[in-house]
């Protein structure tokens, strides 16, 4: 079983912000969450919020900078905040850029010789941290939703889409919707994945709807005023799939908002009831 090590407890909304250390089987190394325990899980299992956030990230950022813990413990909700990478591996080239390496895991499980040891971080999200919410926390494994914030998005339109037995709800802030036919994905993917382009369909959201085997409506929050917009981010690629698909998508173009968690911070309530409907109508 893992073994997991609190670092530090905070007191938060009658319930707790806590940071904990363990290591992982899928990296090779220490990695580090956050969770926000809502009063209730006291007495009773409560649902979850699996939280991924983006570029140069880590397990601190969201729990610290969305406000996310008022509304959560509104709705007796638990938030978990896994880091965004391994960290440590000294791997060559892992902190030469913002975009790649460190902190810039993409929740994908990496193929090429370099890399394939460590940056697992979708075999991470999938199998370890439900495996930590269910042996330490009293989670509710039959009422976990997931989100995400840019390439954090990415990740929970993903392995949503891909794992409905586990993730019963998603939505995205500003997510990287389409990384095959965007900069930030091409790079992350080649590095990772290797030139066969076919193996990268397994981590673009817009390649998997087409095959989606649960079609539970997707939230997604995007700001007019994100300046990642057109090149990296596509969420009308998405959409246009999502039509084609007949798979049910409610995309909000927020005006005027940017890429930045006062962003994030601004429609977080609203992410939270949508999963907590969702969760408590299946």
């Amino acid at each position: 079983m893992i073994e997991i090590k609190l670092k530090q407890k905070h007191k938060s909304f009658g319930g707790s912000t806590e940071f904990y250390t363990h290591r992982s089987e899928a990296t090779k190394t220490q990695m580090t969450f956050s969770v926000f325990r809502p009063k209730e899980e006291q007495t009773s299992k409560v649902p979850v919020l699996v939280f991924l956030s983006g570029l140069t990230c880590n397990e601190e950022n969201f729990i610290t900078k969305a406000g996310a813990q008022q509304w959560a413990a509104d709705s007796g909700m638990m938030i978990i905040c896994p880091d965004t990478s391994p960290r440590g591996t000294d791997i060559p080239g892992e902190r030469d850029d913002w975009d790649f390496g460190e902190s810039a895991g993409f929740y994908l499980n990496a193929t090429t010789d370099l890399w394939k040891a460590n940056y697992n971080m979708y075999d991470y999200i999938v199998n370890e941290i439900p495996e930590i919410l269910e042996s330490y926390f009293n989670a509710d494994m039959s009422r976990v939703a997931i989100s995400g914030h840019s390439m954090g998005g990415h990740g929970a339109l993903v392995i949503g889409l891909r794992n409905p037995d586990i993730f019963r709800s998603i939505s995205a802030f500003s997510p990287i919707c389409a990384p095959m036919q965007c900069p930030w994905g091409q790079k992350a993917f080649t590095n990772y994945l290797g030139e066969d382009t076919e193996t990268w369909k397994e981590y673009d959201a817009s390649e998997l709807v087409n095959n989606a085997e649960v079609k539970s409506e997707i939230l997604i929050d995007q700001g007019t005023g994100d300046k990642f917009l057109e090149e990296q981010l596509k969420p009308e690629i998405f959409e246009q799939k999502c039509r084609e698909a007949g798979y049910p998508l409610k995309l909000r173009m927020q005006t005027g908002y940017d890429h930045s968690y006062y962003f994030v911070s601004s429609f977080i309530k609203d992410h939270i009831e949508f999963h907590i409907k969702n969760l408590n109508e299946k």
